[in-house]
């Protein structure tokens, strides 16, 4: 049928916008690549990989202005806190995206505001008087600095408009600089970013090669010609040598097919059980209890971990019953160093997470892990603080309604045997959580001669008590109780966002278990290479077409995807990651567009990714590229 002029007309419109819609997707790329680059140019001015950790409010106040940032000590103190030990490259790439470059305009209209009579000039003196008095206040030879260049200066005044266009300049210059050094070492260390070994905290060195690689190339992009050295600003195509491209569609929640592990099939086998919790540092690093297990004869073993409902209040949400929970059985041999992987948590059953197998006798480590997809750091709007104390009519300190249901739920998490008491052992590590301190047997004595024990354990009742005597010796202040609260993830208003207590269930068919918690710290090279080792073994394996020495595995469940890369050359290799075109998607790495850096012969989780919405189906689709 032939077509008519209003036919026509649609037909281009459809055209126009589409062509528009493609350039704007194209431009919003290019974009992320060109920022990324500047992120990583000026990281690398000052720190020797992008691996490393800005340790310093000194270096992180060098990298921004290397990123052509000019940063005050409000700014600083605001992503450099009294608790940040390190920032790693990623929080870097964030603090750039909310503080941008101030324009000519902004800083004219700063000046503009003490050049009242719109002359163009201020006094030297008069700036002076500002700058050393006003806002973050300068020394008087930082001050001088700036009135000696002679460039913008004339008869004890200052032109502003053309120290404003020196200010941009030099702050364009630090961008170029970096990334013209950047392009420099690209090209020196033959488009691997350094031949020379790095040890890396995410790094996991592997003695051979690894198994199940299956060649796949429908998914590729073919490597693009051209010379690095044109540009020092690359186009996406340009900075990529090789693609891999994943795309994986799950279906939502309420329709899985999942393998479920039933605990009601093992309720006559002999069971151990232990509490535990994952709390979120500062710096978004998440630490929790590890364990021992003993097993004194082999056995058939179920082994769970769930998220712990512990609410006391009726009608409260509990914030942590979302979080993912696994956990990894690793044997021991002839030392604490020589943990082999035996399997990890993979069965599911609503929030319970399981394995089923044969143990043989001995001792193994149960390492606990969550993504940290849905345990981070969230900025929420708390209208006013939780009251924790008032003072009654006879005038003596109580502790309020909300603050005793917190601390009942605090007490719970913390008796990690469930047996109502908390002994020593359990005390000490609420103690090493919220003081860094143990409390020693001496102490412990004095403990039991003012509270209420059992047993030599420390009652409910008891642990209520401590915590009056400590607001009593404060005289009703508040701040050593919040301090407490907050290192247990607590926010102001009295809700735990920041942790997730979890519960350990063992069952052995032939033997009585015994699992105990010997410490409460990160997850460790252990754990990092234990979650490597399970994606390799289970995951779906991709070669970069053009570069044979970088694998990627992608592992799949119901509720996780998780991405693992594999660098099996002599150089370490940056690999960029895109997740733009994912759908319904939440990664634990918080950026839709990143890198990640893999040592030589190592392994790396690339990321995991869970969905945003459980009830609605979600699209994974990244793309990882080996970067020139």
């Amino acid at each position: 049928m032939a077509s008519g002029p209003g036919n026509n007309a649609s037909l281009s419109v459809q055209k126009v916008t589409h062509s528009e819609s493609s350039r704007a997707k194209k431009s919003q790329h290019s974009e992320e690549e060109i920022f990324y680059m500047n992120c990583r140019a000026a990281y690398l001015t000052v720190l020797k990989s992008s691996l490393e950790n800005i340790k310093s409010k000194e270096q992180l106040c060098l990298v921004l202005q290397q990123a052509g940032r000019n940063p005050s000590q409000k700014t600083l103190n605001k992503y450099w806190t009294s608790q940040t030990t390190t920032l790693n490259f990623d929080d870097f790439c964030t603090i750039l995206k909310k503080e941008k470059t101030a324009t000519k305009t902004e800083l004219l209209k700063a000046f503009g505001k003490i050049d009242t009579d719109n002359s163009g000039y201020i006094l030297h003196d008069e700036l002076s008087k500002i700058l050393t008095t006003r806002g973050e206040k300068m020394t008087l030879d930082e001050v001088s600095a700036i009135t000696k260049l002679a460039d913008f200066n004339s008869s004890g005044k200052l032109d502003y408009n053309k120290f404003c266009d020196f200010y941009m300049t030099i702050s364009e210059q630090c961008c170029k600089t970096a990334l013209e050094k950047l392009e420099v070492d690209n090209r020196l260390r033959r488009q691997q970013f350094g031949s020379q070994a790095e040890t890396s905290s995410e790094g996991i060195t592997l003695s051979k090669p690894s198994p199940r690689v299956s060649r796949k190339t429908d998914h590729k992009l073919a490597p693009v010609k051209g010379d690095s050295r044109t540009s020092s600003r690359p186009s996406s195509a340009q900075s990529c040598k090789a693609s891999i491209s994943s795309t994986i569609s799950v279906s939502a929640s309420h329709n899985r097919s999942a393998k479920l592990i039933e605990p009601n099939t093992v309720k006559e086998w002999q069971c151990a059980q232990s509490k535990g919790c994952f709390y979120l540092e500062d710096d978004g690093e998440i630490i929790s209890h590890k364990y021992r297990l003993h097993l004194p004869q082999r056995s058939t073993v179920c082994i769970t971990i769930k998220p712990l409902n512990l609410c006391q209040v009726e009608g409260k949400s509990c914030h942590w019953l979302s979080v993912d929970t696994a956990l990894y059985v690793l044997k021991e041999n002839e030392s604490q160093e020589n943990l082999q992987l035996v399997s990890f948590t993979e069965q599911q059953n609503k929030e319970m997470f399981g394995w089923k197998g044969e143990l043989g006798s001995g001792v193994y480590w149960l390492l606990p892990f969550t993504t940290g997809c849905r345990l981070k750091k969230v900025k929420t709007q708390i209208t006013g603080e939780a009251k924790l104390v008032y003072r009654g009519e006879d005038g003596e300190l109580a502790l309020t309604k909300e603050f005793r249901a917190a601390l009942l739920d605090v007490f719970e998490t913390i008796d990690l045997d469930g047996n109502g008491l908390l002994s020593l052992e359990e005390y000490n590590f609420f103690e090493l959580r919220t003081s860094g301190e143990k409390c020693d047997e001496e102490a412990w004595a004095v403990c039991k001669e003012n509270f209420n024990m059992k047993k030599n354990e420390l009652t409910r009742q008891g642990f209520m008590d401590l915590n009056l005597m400590e607001a009593n010796d404060r005289e009703g202040d508040p701040s050593d109780l919040w301090v407490t609260l907050l290192s247990l993830g607590y926010n102001k208003a009295l809700e735990m966002i920041e942790a997730c207590p979890f519960v350990i269930d063992i069952y052995a068919e032939k033997c009585k278990p015994r699992i105990k918690a010997i410490y409460l710290e990160a997850g460790g090279w252990q754990l990092n290479r234990a979650i490597c080792k399970s994606v390799v073994n289970k995951g779906e394996a991709k070669v970069m077409d053009g570069c044979e020495n970088v694998i990627v595995y992608t592992y799949k469940t119901d509720i996780r995807i998780t991405s693992v890369i594999e660098n099996k050359s002599e150089n370490k290799v940056i690999i960029h990651v895109n997740n733009e075109q994912s759908k319904n998607c939440l990664s634990n790495r918080g950026l839709t567009v990143f890198a990640v850096e893999v040592a030589p012969k190592s392994m790396v989780v690339s990321q995991h990714v869970m969905p945003l919405n459980e009830q609605e189906e979600w699209l994974y689709n990244c793309v990882h590229s080996l970067l020139r």
